[in-house]
C-alpha cells in the first residue's frame, strides 16, 4: 500500500481508526467533564474573538470619525491655498478656532516634495507654535501611489516634544497630495488631531467589554454545567438501577427513561432475561444429566453390594468413585451456571450458624467446638447452596483434622470482597503439600475417609465466582484456609 506521493503506508496504521478521543478527552474520563470542558473551551474562544472584534470595531469607528474631521480640515486648507503664476503658494487664514490656538490639539500643514524625495513644510497652522508634524519617510511614495486619496496614520513622534506630539499626546494625521491649478509641482496637505481622547475611550470600552464578557462567560459556563448535570441525570439514574440489579436490590430496570436512553434500558432488560433463560436451561440440562447418571450408578451399587467376592467389591469401589466424580462435575456445572446470575445475595451469619450446629453434632464423639464470628450485615454475592458447599467442605475438613477446636471468622475487605478464614488446631499441612492438596482427588492421608474432592470442589466454586483460596499455618497450630469471595454491597 502506498500514499498519494507513492511512499509506503503502514497497513496497521492505515486500518487503525483515527484517535479522535485524544482531542475530545481520553477514554475512561468523565462524560460530564468532557462536555463541560468542550463547551467551556468554545465559550472562551467565542468570547475572546467577540471581545477582540468589538474593541477593534469601536476603535476603527472612532478613527473613521477622526478621519472625517481631518478630511474637512484638509478641504478647508485646500480652499484657502492659492497658487501664483510663478508657482508660489499663499495660504489665507483658515477660520478654525482650534487651529489658531497654540498647541490646541488640532493642526494643519502644507508641504511639497523636495529634490531628495522628502516633504518640505511650506506653511503650518498657528496651533503648531513653530513645531512640525512628523512625516514618515515612505509617505511621499504612498501619496503618489494613492493619486489624490487621503492617507491616515498614527503619529507616535508628534512634534518631537517629549516624543509624542504637543503636550505629550499622540496624534492622528491625514495627508493628501493635490495638484493645484497653475502649478506643476504637487502640493501635500496634512492635518493632525489629538487622539488621546479616542485612546482613552477605546480603553474604557475595552475594559467594560472584557468585564461584561467575563461575567457572561462565567454565567454561560455555570449554565452549561447545570445543563449537562440535569441533562445527564437520566444516565446517572440508569447507572444506579444497573448497580441495584448487580447488587441484588432489583431484578430488572423498571424506570421509564427519555427516548434516547430508553432503548438502552430495554436492551439491558433483554440481556438479563436472556441470561436468566440461559441459566435455567443449563440447570435443566444438569438436572436431567444427574438423573440419567445417578440412577444407573445406584443400581450398580445396589447389585454389587448384594453380592460378595473380588469382582463385586471392585465394581462397588469403582462405582463409588464414578458417583463421586459425577457429583463433583454436576456441582461444578451448577456453580458455573449460578455464578453467571446477577442479584443473588446470601447472608453469611445464618449459613455459618447452620454449618457449625450440624458439624458439632457430626463430630460430637471428638468433642469438636466450632467458634465462629461474622457481621450481621455481611452477605455473599451468590446463591445459598454454593455458600453452603464452600463453607461446609472447609469446616468439615477442619473438624476432621482438628483435635478439639475450629475457628471461623468472616469479614468484608471494603473492596467489594469478603474473606472467610477457617482454622483448626490439628497437625496442619506441610508447605510443600499445600498446592497438591488443592488438586482434584488428592488425599493427604489415606486412613481418613473421603474421596479427596472436598478442597477441589471449594477451589472450583471459588474460581467460578472469581474468588481466591490460600493455605497457610494457623495460630492454633493447624491449617489456616483463607477464602476470598465477592461480597454483596450495602
Amino acid at each position: 500500500m502506498t500514499d498519494g506521493a507513492g511512499g509506503p503506508v503502514d497497513a496497521a496504521a492505515a486500518n487503525e481508526p483515527r484517535n479522535w478521543g485524544r482531542w475530545f478527552g481520553r477514554p475512561g474520563r468523565s462524560l460530564t467533564r468532557r462536555l463541560i470542558w468542550l463547551a467551556s473551551a468554545w465559550i472562551v474562544v467565542a468570547l475572546v474573538l467577540a471581545g477582540w472584534a468589538l474593541t477593534n470595531q469601536y476603535q476603527e469607528s472612532a478613527l473613521r470619525r477622526l478621519g472625517a474631521v481631518l478630511s474637512d480640515t484638509i478641504d478647508e486648507v485646500v480652499v484657502a491655498t492659492n497658487a501664483a503664476s510663478d508657482g508660489s503658494l499663499t495660504v489665507d487664514e483658515v477660520r478654525d478656532d482650534r487651529t489658531l490656538r497654540p498647541l490646541s490639539g488640532k493642526y494643519w500643514a502644507v508641504a511639497e516634495p523636495g529634490p531628495d524625495g522628502r516633504l518640505r513644510i511650506l506653511f503650518r497652522s498657528p496651533s503648531l507654535a513653530g513645531e512640525s508634524l512628523s512625516i514618515p519617510a515612505e509617505l511621499p511614495a504612498r501619496l503618489t501611489a494613492a493619486r489624490g486619496a487621503t492617507i491616515s496614520y498614527n503619529d507616535p513622534d508628534g512634534l518631537r516634544r517629549g516624543g509624542e506630539g504637543p503636550l505629550g499626546v499622540p496624534l492622528r494625521v491625514a495627508a493628501s497630495m493635490k495638484q493645484l491649478p497653475g502649478r506643476t509641482q504637487p502640493v501635500v496637505f496634512l492635518a493632525g488631531i489629538d487622539r488621546s481622547n479616542i485612546d482613552n475611550d477605546t480603553r474604557q470600552f475595552a475594559t467594560f467589554t472584557w468585564t461584561a464578557l467575563l461575567i457572561l462567560g462565567l454565567g454561560l459556563v455555570i449554565a452549561v454545567f447545570l445543563q449537562v448535570r440535569i441533562g445527564l441525570r437520566p444516565l446517572y439514574a440508569l447507572r444506579n438501577e444497573i448497580a441495584d440489579v448487580r447488587k441484588g436490590r432489583a431484578a430488572r430496570i423498571a424506570r421509564v427513561y427519555p427516548l434516547e436512553i430508553q432503548p438502552l434500558a430495554e436492551q439491558v432488560n433483554r440481556l438479563l432475561d436472556h441470561n436468566q433463560e440461559t441459566v435455567e436451561r443449563q440447570r435443566t440440562h444438569v438436572g436431567n444429566l444427574a438423573h440419567a447418571l445417578k440412577t444407573p450408578l445406584s443400581v450398580m451399587l445396589a447389585e454389587a453390594g448384594s453380592k460378595k467376592g473380588p469382582l463385586p467389591d471392585m465394581v462397588r469401589r469403582q462405582t463409588e468413585v464414578m458417583k463421586a466424580q459425577v457429583d463433583h462435575h454436576l456441582r461444578r456445572a451448577r456453580a458455573a451456571a449460578r455464578a453467571q446470575m446477577l442479584g443473588e445475595i446470601t447472608p453469611i451469619e445464618p449459613v455459618l450458624d447452620e454449618m457449625a450446629v450440624m458439624l458439632e453434632r457430626v463430630f460430637e464423639d471428638k468433642g469438636v467446638v466450632i467458634d465462629w464470628r461474622a457481621p450481621e450485615d455481611l452477605a455473599f454475592r451468590g446463591e445459598r447452596q454454593d455458600l453452603q458447599e464452600l463453607l461446609g467442605n472447609l469446616m468439615e475438613n477442619a473438624c476432621k483434622w482438628a483435635r478439639r477446636r475450629v475457628r471461623v471468622s468472616a469479614g468484608a475487605t471494603g473492596l467489594g470482597q469478603m474473606v472467610v478464614v477457617v482454622e483448626d488446631d490439628g497437625p496442619g499441612l506441610p508447605e510443600d503439600q499445600r498446592e497438591a492438596a488443592l488438586q482434584r482427588g488428592a488425599r493427604m492421608d489415606e486412613t481418613t475417609p473421603g474421596s479427596g474432592l472436598g478442597l477441589s470442589i471449594v477451589v472450583e466454586l471459588t474460581r467460578a465466582y472469581d474468588g481466591r483460596i490460600s493455605l497457610s499455618d494457623s495460630e492454633l497450630g493447624g491449617l489456616k484456609v483463607v477464602l476470598e469471595l465477592p461480597a454483596a454491597e450495602a
